[in-house]
């Protein structure tokens, strides 16, 4: 059965049907995913009943693992997976939900923040893609920006302003918008600024996309206040209504998305149940910008 993608949203998200990801891709099942993520920036899989190990190898097939160092604030020795995959769950090492005033738990509650995976990295993450092994029984939806057509709806001035601009991306930027101020000396050094461009092309069919998240705390040769009512300003305008689909998750879905196109934001739900979600995250393959330190 070929894959067969039907478009969700009037102007990106596409459901996929047709492939199973517990079996190996062929090389036509993956090159008509990969364009159906060039056109639709998000696809949804239903009933994709995977273990990590096959998670892994399906995000494979578009590039390099991300190596997840330097995204979040747990100690290694409290990692709940061990399989290579991004934790995006509300649970410890024991399974059961963390605690509210858990330092993780604080710290991933920026994961409810208009963001972009990986944009505070040189080299900003490709693709992602997350299941749903364990679903919270009431909110939790995810959320996503199509940055093309928010891009695309901008009237000439403004897109005339902002082609050139560089925007410094930090995890203390998006932790320190919610109060989280709690850093080590190594986490400040691993947090560092890193600089991208707040206009991207696509490298495939060559659309114009805003390039923003939450990491976003400041742009080049602007005063803060003034760049972050810029940031805040489009932000805004992106994630209107008519930008944003909103999905409501199943057990076994697998969400995939493309970094360079899209922003999105999980919602709030209730943390004292358990919610087991695990990403897998494409690497990128080059820089927004070259980079310098941003001091």
């Amino acid at each position: 059965m070929p894959v067969a993608i039907r478009q969700l949203h009037p102007h990106f998200v596409g459901e996929v049907s047709g492939v199973d990801l517990r079996q190996k891709l062929t090389p036509r099942e993956a090159a008509d995913i990969e364009a159906g993520m060039d056109q639709y920036a998000v696809l949804i899989f239903h009933g994709q009943d995977i273990t990590d190990e096959q998670q892994l190898a399906f995000a494979r097939h578009f590039g390099e693992r991300e190596n997840a160092h330097g995204g979040n604030v747990t100690r290694k020795e409290d990692y709940r997976l061990t399989s290579g995959l991004n934790d995006v769950s509300n649970l410890g090492k024991d399974g059961r939900p963390l605690p509210r005033d858990h330092r993780t738990h604080l710290f991933n509650l920026g994961n409810c923040l208009w963001h972009s995976d990986s944009s505070f990295r040189p080299i900003p993450a490709k693709f992602s893609l997350l299941s749903a092994r364990l679903v919270n029984p009431k909110g939790g939806n995810t959320e996503f920006a199509d940055m093309r057509a928010a891009y695309d709806a901008l009237d000439d001035e403004t897109r005339g302003e902002i082609e050139e601009l560089i925007c410094e991306h930090s995890l203390i930027y998006s932790r320190g918008s919610l109060g989280f101020l709690d850093y080590s000396e190594e986490e400040k050094r691993l947090f560092k600024p890193v600089l991208q461009r707040l206009v991207r092309t696509h490298p495939v069919h060559g659309r114009k996309s805003l390039y923003l998240s939450s990491h976003a705390g400041g742009i080049i040769g602007m005063t803060m206040p003034e760049a972050r009512l810029l940031l805040r300003d489009l932000t805004e305008h992106a994630t209107q209504p008519e930008f944003v689909y909103v999905h409501r998750w199943t057990l076994h879905d697998l969400v995939m998305w493309d970094n360079r196109q899209t922003m999105h934001r999980v919602r709030r739900y209730d943390q004292s149940q358990p919610r087991d979600m695990r990403r897998a995250t494409v690497a990128g393959t080059a820089p927004t910008v070259a980079q310098q330190a941003a001091e």
